[in-house]
């Protein structure tokens, strides 16, 4: 049975997250049991500190194990210290196994299965007909109970985040990741943000059902490091919910587009693979030939884990890779899906080798110009804008997002 509570505006007390918290992992049989939680890193928002001590806490002397693994999908390992700041690890007494998840280690992986070709090729909707492995975390088979934290926000490869994503791509192998980032791709991240239920969470849902072990879900919907909400279940029905109330917390309205917006990155992206989300929930509402700035001077690599591919291929329309796949075929499918997310939607001549994206996106962060013109953006330099000459224009068709992000903006429909 889900056990949860939430709203919009009112903010969970610890006492209503610990009571809630032990009431749903009342509901399940760990008493005996080893039992491993998956958790996000710290480019996602939210208290983790706090549920990982009351993980500790509410299963001792219940659960003979509990130990923790970081759902770093491609992202770099975490440095020991961040580690500890992003866990509260200093506030549990202890020994406490904290795990982060390697990708690209095949030791690191197990094979759980094959989805078939003409499995994915319903999932997808007919976009992509190849059969899937399903390779997973090893550490998944060591433990009697999977448990999955973490917070949901509007997504612009899956719809929300949340729930199951936290195995896959958290902890999964390279073909899961390739294969999801790049169906939400080719559905585009334009028309797949803030929708719950989307090819790409089946494809998930059905390659996390192939573990073989009971799966518990902890969705949050946060503002930082506030809970607005908090329900635990299945996985399933765990975010579903997290998922509506994210809609209203996550989701901001406007009337009307705008011709430039100006996303000013939090110091928890490190690099643009991270912090392109400051383009993806700000894309719906910029105008047609209007232009994203990407405000960031922190941010000094496209990506820490793909870089070098990024450099190569640049940033381009879905249909720039789509038209010439045989030049392309070869490159990982996530780096392809990354590349179209951040240029956004757009058209590409395969004639004239014309590609005129919708909307211009240009970067004000430590990458250089030189660097920003080669990958197909623009640049501005971040240190000749003045926030001041920004802020208060919105009646002229300028928008302002601190702590770009998470919050994902839209246009109202008109009647």
């Amino acid at each position: 049975m889900l056990v949860g509570k939430g709203a919009p505006e009112e903010v969970l007390s610890k006492r209503e997250i610990r009571e809630l918290l032990a009431a749903g992992l009342d509901q399940e049989p760990l008493a005996g049991k080893r039992v491993l939680v998956i958790v996000p890193d710290d480019t996602r928002s939210g208290p983790t500190g706090l549920f990982v001590r009351l993980f500790r806490e509410l299963l001792r002397g219940k659960a003979t194990k509990v130990d923790f693994l970081i759902a770093l999908g491609t992202h770099p390992p975490m440095p020991a210290d961040a580690v500890r700041k992003h866990l509260d690890l200093g506030s549990i007494s202890g020994d406490v196994n904290v795990f982060q998840h390697r990708w690209d280690d095949p030791s690191a992986l197990h094979s759980f299965g094959t989805i078939s070709e003409s499995e994915i090729a319903s999932l997808s909707g007919g976009l992509l007909q190849e059969p899937v492995p399903v390779r997973l975390n090893r550490l998944l088979l060591d433990y009697d109970w999977i448990v999955l934290y973490g917070p949901v926000f509007p997504h612009e490869v899956v719809g929300f985040s949340g729930g199951n994503k936290y195995i896959l791509p958290g902890v999964a192998g390279k073909e899961l990741i390739d294969i999801t980032h790049w169906l939400g791709a080719l559905l585009t991240s334009y028309a797949i943000i803030g929708r719950k239920d989307t090819p790409v969470r089946a494809v998930i849902n059905r390659a996390a059902a192939m573990v073989p072990r009971p799966r518990l879900g902890v969705c949050v919907v946060v503002n930082k490091e506030e809970v607005l909400g908090l329900y635990v279940g299945t996985p399933e029905e765990a975010f579903s919910a997290a998922a509506d109330l994210s809609a209203q917390v996550h989701i901001r309205w406007m009337d009307r587009p705008f011709r430039k917006v100006l996303s000013i990155l939090p110091r928890m992206y490190h690099d643009l693979w991270t912090g392109a989300k400051g383009m993806y929930k700000v894309e719906p509402v910029v105008a047609d030939g209007g232009e994203v700035i990407i405000y960031g001077p922190h941010i000094t690599e496209f990506s820490y884990t793909h870089g070098s591919l990024i450099e190569e291929i640049g940033y381009h329309v879905r249909d720039y890779f789509v038209k010439q796949w045989g030049r392309f075929r070869h490159y990982p499918r996530t780096v392809l899906a990354h590349s179209t997310h951040l240029r956004g939607l757009g058209e590409y001549d395969p004639v004239t080798g014309e590609e005129h994206p919708r909307i211009q996106v240009t970067l004000a962060t430590g990458i250089s110009e030189e660097r920003c013109r080669k990958a197909g953006l623009g640049y501005l330099d971040p240190g000749a804008i003045r926030f001041e000459d920004w802020m208060g224009r919105e009646d002229e068709g300028i928008l302002v997002v601190p702590d770009a992000g998470e919050v994902l903006y839209r246009l109202r429909k008109k009647d």
